[in-house]
């Protein structure tokens, strides 16, 4: 009898914790919090994801932190934006994680870009050029359009990885790109009066959003892309700006407004602070409200002159 209960309670504590392997989240790392978003609104309860980069942070420049070693180590998936935006840090990080189940390639490693057809895909990768992405311009999340793809791939990464959550992917999926797709109109239609405005960037980050919506983006407060501003480029710049009409000026959370205002105060223009990543900006914590607040920002920087 006492064998019998004994086997009767190793048979429940064992479906026990079958039951409960089986319903744990997938463990998700997302290198960015844009794709950290967009897999949390597809995945809902199937996923626990973490994210390395923060909203406010450049996305050139992440610090490498020890902790992110362990999170890559025990992840089930890695989600990247991809277009090779993460090179300063990734890579280093997943040499050392040894997770040959996110690595480039391997099925968990989850790209974000698969369906994305980039922009300003450079000719060469000469290093006077500045800092070139071989593969293109990665900023394409400014795009509300591209981000739709971006949540496809993500949702057939996740489905690859999990073929048992395959329904709620798909879901998830169904309701991020219903979600845009009724966001999407009311947001051209905001952004009306943008088109045909001159700016001039801090970095070269926004020609998917300038694509978008309108804008015509002349020339950037970098003499280069990553490389800092000279007295003589600014002072080009200014110039240019004058002689063009540019009278708006759009600085990235992640960089030097003093530079951005001393540009714009000397070339007569206005300066709009934009994120380049969810969450760079107060209130803007989903992939849907970072790509509004942008909107707003940029338009509440237009001059009244500058408008259609």
């Amino acid at each position: 009898m006492a064998l019998q209960l004994a086997s009767s309670a190793l048979a429940l504590a064992l479906a026990a914790l079958l039951s409960n392997t089986a319903s744990a989240a997938l463990r998700v790392v997302a290198s960015l919090p844009d794709v950290a978003d967009m897999a949390r609104q597809i995945g809902g309860d199937r996923v626990d994801v973490t994210t390395i980069a923060e909203g406010y942070q450049d996305p050139h420049k992440v610090p490498v932190k020890p902790s992110f070693v362990t999170k890559l180590n025990r992840a089930d998936a890695l989600v990247v934006q991809g277009l090779g935006l993460e090179h300063t840090f990734l890579p280093a990080l997943l040499e050392v994680a040894r997770n040959p189940r996110i690595a480039p390639g391997a099925p968990a490693y989850i790209d974000s870009s698969l369906y994305v057809e980039p922009l300003e895909a450079p000719s060469s990768t000469n290093r006077t050029q500045g800092e070139l992405h071989p593969l293109g311009n990665p900023h394409f999340n400014l795009d509300p359009v591209r981000g739709k793809l971006m949540g496809r791939a993500i949702a057939e990464g996740l489905e690859r990885v999990d073929p048992d959550g395959a329904a709620t992917y798909r879901a998830g999926l169904a309701r991020f790109t219903a979600m845009l797709d009724e966001k999407i109109p009311e947001w051209l239609q905001l952004a009306a009066p943008l088109r045909g405005v001159k700016a001039v960037s801090y970095h070269q980050d926004l020609i998917y959003f300038a694509h978008r919506f309108g804008l015509d983006l002349d020339g950037t407060i970098e003499t280069k892309p990553g490389i800092p501003a000279t007295p003589g480029h600014i002072e080009d710049l200014i110039t240019k700006m004058k002689q063009d009409g540019v009278r708006l000026v759009i600085r990235e959370s992640a960089y030097e407004l003093p530079l951005a205002e001393t540009v714009a105060d000397k070339a007569g223009a206005r300066v709009a602070t934009v994120a380049t990543l969810t969450g760079g900006l107060p209130g803007a914590d989903t992939y849907a409200e970072f790509v509004e607040a942008n909107l707003r920002a940029v338009l509440a920087a237009v001059p009244p002159a500058g408008r259609n």
